[in-house]
């Protein structure tokens, strides 16, 4: 963590992000949109946005999903749910399941997708939150390299915070007045490094779909290419989606890059073939995956670190370094500069042995956002589910980024 707190100050290293669904969960907000430690996530999770879309359905809609239900397994999501629509959608055509034909089914699944577009649309809190805490960092650092974030969420958190700071960021779409995407300006690098590069590889609210282009709306009612379900492993073979994921495989596979990852679960098939691909075929390049949940319970991740060594995997009680995987057992640290590292990537627990948080989205951009502290202080003690514990470590006077 000491080596890793140096290069995100220095500026020097090629480095990326990986921002999955929990990214958002981490932001907390009270029904007024204030952040709140004990609120509700700014956006859901997939199981509540599930519980969520469904109840918010139509009767019938609800009806035709429920019929559904017993030929999906066990607490399908809305992805499973979405992908089944879509697949009859497309198969039966004038034919009937469960009273519904092709055409049917096919209203259905932009209905559901419009409810999901709805949930993802939340806006950003007006006070400081990890999102903006993130972009500091970004833009607060002289670069060789532009920092590329790849995400496969829908929301528009990550462009609000950089217009905000009003840092410059460059998502493949170019003009003013309707914005289209541009395949060939992606794989250019003669932007600036100042330019963040911003890659939404599973489409977002705002895109639209013209004749000719694909054009950035800025809409959030816009829905028409978010792909939650499974079919999106067959859609990126079409533009926009071939450009980003060959972008990721690119910046994966360039020597001296590091990609960290944050609310990623790992689940996505298509995201994990490119990062088992690109490790496997360049050593040089380091991802450090950041986990929330136990190290048992993150078994896709373990899977691919015990792979491919240059796969590191952090979670709360242990983790997959070098292809060795074990649990944490911190001693103690050899200087008083190390001690301070610690407060912001370790919570001890009174009478236990601790536990690493950096696989909360909230700590980690904390964690970016004091890399050029000189200093780092530890809060007093304070009771669980307070916004106190949430960010422990303050910046001390007397940094180059304040």
């Amino acid at each position: 963590m000491a080596d890793l707190r140096q290069i995100l100050s220095q500026g020097k290293k090629r480095i990326g992000l990986l921002l999955g669904a929990g990214a958002p969960v981490s932001v907390r907000v009270n029904a007024e949109g204030k952040l709140d430690a004990v609120g509700d996530p700014l956006i859901p999770d997939v199981a509540r946005l599930t519980k969520i879309v469904v109840g918010d359905l139509a009767a019938e809609d609800r009806e035709a999903i429920e019929k559904l239900l017993p030929e999906l397994g066990d607490n399908p999501n809305i992805e499973i749910i979405l992908t089944r629509v879509r697949r009859l959608s497309q198969a039966i055509g004038a034919a009937e399941v469960h009273g519904l034909n092709g055409t049917a089914y096919e209203g259905l699944a932009q209905r559901i997708c419009q409810k999901i577009g709805a949930i993802v649309a939340s806006s950003l809190p007006e006070e400081p939150n990890a999102f903006t805490e993130l972009v500091a960092w970004i833009g607060g650092t002289q670069r060789d390299h532009p920092i590329e974030i790849f995400t496969p969420n829908y929301d528009l958190l990550l462009e609000e915070a950089f217009e905000r700071a009003r840092l410059p960021y460059f998502d493949g779409f170019t003009g003013s007045h309707k914005p289209f995407f541009d395949p060939t300006s992606i794989s250019d690098d003669s932007l600036p490094p100042r330019w963040s590069r911003m890659w939404k590889i599973h489409g977002s609210l705002g895109w639209e779909v013209k004749p000719d282009a694909i054009i950035r709306t800025g809409s959030r009612e816009a829905t028409q290419l978010i792909y939650p379900d499974h079919l999106k492993y067959e859609q990126i073979a079409r533009q926009p989606y071939s450009a980003l994921f060959e972008r990721l495989r690119d910046f994966l596979t360039t020597p001296d890059t590091i990609l960290i990852c944050s609310g990623f679960s790992f689940f996505d098939a298509h995201i994990c073939a490119v990062l088992d691909e690109a490790l496997s075929s360049n050593t040089h390049t380091a991802v450090l995956a950041f986990q929330f949940k136990p190290l048992e319970e993150e078994e896709l991740a373990v899977k691919l670190a015990l792979r491919r060594p240059n796969l590191s995997v952090y979670a709360r009680d242990g983790a997959v370094i070098f292809g060795i995987k074990g649990k944490w057992r911190p001693g103690e640290p050899p200087t008083e500069e190390w001690k301070s590292i610690r407060r912001t990537f370790w919570q001890s627990d009174a009478g236990g042995d601790g536990q690493f948080v950096l696989g909360d989205f909230a700590r980690l951009a904390r964690f970016f956002a004091l890399a050029q502290a000189t200093d780092i202080l530890s809060r007093p003690a304070v009771s669980a589910g307070d916004d106190a514990k949430e960010t422990e470590a303050l910046l001390a006077a007397g940094t180059e980024s304040a």
